[in-house]
Formats: structure tokens, sequence, C-alpha cells
């Protein structure tokens, strides 16, 4: 199924890659990754372009997720995607929904999943558009500039190896942020500690 969903999303060159993208931040079970690289491989001095397409269009698509979210909740989502992935989503989302945006843009879990869970979840549409730009651009532009430097041959690798390279720095950079609150959260609280040990 998937094979027949790229090849007809390819023969459409990129407007194809357009419509994937934007479809797959809303509903579509298929990623876009797949018709980035098949793509890629026809004509590798295109990829930097298709990176741009598939960026902005899933950028465009990333608020209709968010707004089905807010009418349809989690109903919708689970006709179209794995139990596994909704329930893995949805408990990055009630840890900390910001480090669950970024982590989601790198990782192999459906990108649909964060932008229909923070509609469910209200979560802010800015930030979500935020981390959203932040994480589908280093995935498309990482598959985009592999392609364009290193031409066909680079398949594998991106096939193989990228997503669980990139999921790795995404999770990385989430620890980080992580981190970082809960230390910013416990000098807050002290320094409030502070005045009030000095007021009385």
């Amino acid at each position: 199924m998937t094979e027949a969903v790229v090849d007809f999303f390819k023969d459409f060159g990129m407007i194809g890659m357009f419509i994937h993208s934007f479809i797959d931040a809303i509903i579509f079970p298929i990623p876009a990754f797949f018709s980035q690289v098949s793509l890629s491989m026809i004509d590798p001095s295109f990829a930097l372009w298709l990176a741009t397409i598939g960026f902005i269009a899933c950028l465009l698509g990333t608020p209709f997720g968010y707004w089905l979210g807010k009418a349809l909740g989690v109903t919708v989502l689970q006709k179209f995607v794995k139990k596994r992935w909704i329930d893995a989503a949805a408990s990055l989302f009630n840890r900390n929904g910001e480090v669950a945006i970024l982590i989601g843009a790198f990782t192999p879990i459906p990108f649909k999943v964060f932008t229909v869970l923070a509609g469910v979840f209200t979560f802010s549409l800015w930030k979500l558009l935020l981390y959203a730009a932040l994480g589908r651009a280093v995935k498309f532009y990482a598959v985009g500039v592999i392609f364009y430097i290193y031409g066909r041959a680079s398949e594998y690798f991106v096939m193989t190896y990228l997503t669980p390279l990139i999921g790795g720095v995404a999770i990385l950079l989430g620890m980080i942020i992580y981190i970082q609150r809960k230390v910013n959260k416990k000098k807050h609280k002290r320094s409030n500690n502070d005045g009030q040990s000095i007021s009385s």
C-alpha cells in the first residue's frame, strides 16, 4: 500500500510532494518522508527544493491537524493511526508538550499524531508551529542535503540509519530542555523562598 501511494504522488513530482506533506500533517497515515526519498532518487539535484516544498507544506497543514484535534478529538486518530503511537504521543504530551512536539517532529511517530493531540489538549497553536518548524526543518533538510551531496548512493543510509540518528538527537535535545526547565523551576522556587524569608 505504501509503495502504491508513494508511486501515485511521485507521478505528480513536486506538486505530489507538496500535497503528500500537507495531508501528512493533518491525518494521512503514510509519512511524506517516503515521497521525499523517492523523488530525491529520481533527480538528487532537486533534493533541496523537495525539502523546502515538503517543509512549507507541512507547516501549512499543521494548523488544520490542530483544528481537527480540537473539533473531533482522539476518535479520528484511532481510525488512521496505530494505538501504540497515540499512547506514546499522549504520554509525552502529558509530561511536557513542547518537548513532545520537538521529539515528535524528528521521530518515526507520524507527525499528525502530535498536531491532532495538540488540538485535543488545547496546546498553544503558535508554540506548536514554532517547535514543528524547528523539528521538521531538520528532518526535511537532512534528507535533502544528504541526497544533494551524495546522490542516489545515499538511499540506503537515509532509509536505514537517518531516522534513528535524528530521533536520538531529538531525544537528547528534549532531555536538555527538560533538565533546563527543572533547574529554572528550582531556582525560581528558591528565590521565592528567600524573598519570603527576608520579608518575615
